[in-house]
């Protein structure tokens, strides 16, 4: 294999959205990191609804903080300086190095462009002063030709720094030889000169049945097959957009179940229940029969007026209210909290137009939502058990009411969430209750599991972002015959 010339900077992109853009940069972060080499992820523009809180007090795309800790480093706005967040179909929060700027439509945002281009840019030279390696990953694809227009999230950004640039392709989707070479037919010529190989994703089966194809594709297009990564069972990594429940068989398992808001924000906070051997875990999309639980959690939303009105229309108020008469428990999370109170109000139309809604009215408290969001990392106790717990904040508004008088946890010297006087509900702005072993375990107990065991999510997780770098060791070793790192 030719090399190519020493490059510093590498940027991941891919033939499709979920191609595996995410978790190969985490593994060649963790690589890099195993290896003793100073590494930075990197995401231009990142549109999701799952975030994290940054050491400079910001707020970046959640994959981008698991990159970070795939890298060794800690988690800062620079790494992904565009966050989008929508809060409509066709409207959303634009976050630029961790702050909010506003809400737009797709339209004004392209526009926008312009101005969060030379955000994007600091950023990056930030870091390439920090960090002797970057590793980039695009958004989408960069086929899609009706957004190549000041792109900055694709070959726009690699063009503009001058990188090279790898292809994945998910091979389980179908079709991944004609993604592959669709895509590169999709580009200009600089921007094909600037692709140096492609990695195939989650492949499983006989490779030798497969040799032809990748023959085949290096022959036409002249470029490389870095390597072909097999499918992982079992990952414990943080997911960018991907839901997913549990499927344990066990009987005694704790029923919870969750509904998929349409804005749904952060369902991260739910991975360590999908881990738990002892959690059966299920999320609720629309139209779907809604089955008795145990444990009812309302999650993170982005929009919770509108989040909350879908939920009376799908029924979920009536079953609510059923199985709470039954015994059943509780949680709310963030915009979850503000549905359980008597009203949410939004004077200045910060999530849709301006009005106010009514809540569940199961906690006796109301939330105004106003422009200053609150970010935050926290840690402390709980307050109906002797259990630690830690998470993050991460919403508009303030929540008051009689309710916070028995408060769910204690941050230091501050109270923090509300739990009923009967006990059955628990309402929270803490993202990432569970994450804690401690702390899991005695939700889990209050919500009518005893005796659970632990399960610690960050050693899970460690342990998936290793198995991944092990699984990339063929594709480092050909990108080192190609001058990087």
């Amino acid at each position: 294999m030719t090399p190519v010339f020493p490059f510093h900077t590498l940027m991941v992109q891919g033939t499709t959205s979920d191609a595996g853009k995410s978790t190969l940069v985490a593994g060649l972060c963790r690589l890099l990191s195993r290896s003793g080499h100073s590494v930075a992820p990197f995401k231009p523009q990142n549109m999701a609804l799952n975030s994290a809180v940054t050491i400079d007090g910001g707020e970046i795309g959640r994959a981008q903080a698991l990159q970070a800790l795939a890298a060794g480093v800690p988690a800062h706005s620079d790494m992904n300086p565009v966050l989008i967040k929508p809060s409509s179909d066709t409207g959303a929060q634009i976050i630029i190095h961790g702050r909010v700027r506003g809400d737009m439509d797709a339209k004004a945002y392209h526009a926008y462009k312009s101005i969060a281009f030379p955000a994007v840019l600091a950023s990056y030279q930030r870091l390439r002063q920090q960090y002797a390696h970057i590793v980039v990953e695009g958004a989408g694809s960069p086929a899609e030709i009706n957004l190549r227009d000041r792109d900055i999230a694709n070959m726009g950004f690699a063009e503009a720094v001058d990188c090279p640039v790898i292809l994945v392709a998910d091979i389980d989707r179908g079709g991944v030889f004609a993604h592959l070479t669709g895509t590169l037919d999709c580009l200009s010529q600089s921007e094909r000169k600037r692709v140096i190989g492609f990695v195939i994703n989650r492949f499983r089966g006989d490779i030798s049945l497969l040799q032809p194809g990748l023959d085949w594709l290096e022959a036409k297009t002249g470029k490389p097959v870095l390597g072909v990564l097999p499918y992982l069972h079992g990952l414990m990594l943080d997911a960018e957009d991907a839901i997913q429940s549990t499927q344990h068989s066990d009987d005694n398992a704790l029923r919870v179940i969750v509904p998929v808001l349409p804005r749904i924000s952060n369902h991260t906070d739910f991975d360590a229940l999908r881990a738990h051997p002892q959690v059966h875990l299920t999320f609720i999309g629309p139209g779907q029969a809604i089955p008795p639980a145990d444990l009812i959690i309302l999650p993170g939303s982005k929009n919770t007026r509108a989040d909350l009105e879908w939920l009376r229309q799908q029924g979920w108020e009536t079953v609510i209210q059923r199985h709470l008469r039954y015994g059943g428990k509780l949680i709310g999370i963030c915009g979850g909290l503000q549905m359980l109170g008597d009203a949410i109000h939004d004077p200045s139309g910060l999530e849709g137009a301006a009005g106010s809604s009514q809540g569940l009215g199961l906690l006796a408290m109301h939330t105004t939502l106003a422009a200053n969001k609150q970010l935050r990392e926290v840690s402390g106790r709980c307050s109906f058990a002797n259990a630690a717990v830690r998470g993050y904040e991460i919403h508009l508004g303030e929540s008051e009411g009689p309710a916070f008088a028995h408060p769910a946890f204690v941050l230091g010297e501050r109270h923090e969430g509300a739990i009923s006087d009967d006990g059955q509900i628990l309402g929270t702005y803490l993202h990432g209750l569970f994450d804690a072993p401690e702390a899991c375990q005695a939700l889990l107990h209050w919500a009518g599991q005893p005796g659970t065991q632990a399960v610690d999510l960050d050693a899970l997780r460690e342990q998936s972002l290793e198995r991944l770098a092990d699984a990339m060791q063929a594709v480092m070793a050909q990108l080192q015959q190609l001058g990087w790192p």
